[in-house]
């Protein structure tokens, strides 16, 4: 059985995380996903998430908090996640 893809939905609209940085701290897990969005009024678009799950797997809902010691194995974890690297790299660039 193949890994299924996970969704989210938001007021405007609803998909899947096409590709997700993840990294583990001692309190959280760090996350900045790509959003891709499969229906609703934001249909055929991309977003990026800043978040954070517990160590359980839960997603949380505050804000993102990544201590700047970690930066450097966030910036690992983005190699692996070509498309979400390209749209960051228009926030720097």
């Amino acid at each position: 059985m193949g890994n299924k893809p996970k969704t989210f939905s938001l007021l405007w609209g609803s998909g899947i995380v096409e590709e997700e940085a993840q990294i583990q701290c001692e309190y959280h897990l760090p996350t900045i996903q790509l959003l891709k969005f499969t229906a609703g009024q934001a249909r055929g678009r991309y977003e990026i998430r800043f978040c954070h799950y517990n160590h359980e797997g839960r997603f949380q809902r505050s804000p993102l908090i990544l201590d700047a010691e970690d930066t450097p194995r966030m910036k690992q974890a983005l190699e692996q996640t070509p498309k979400l690297k390209k749209f960051l790299d228009q926030l720097v660039k």
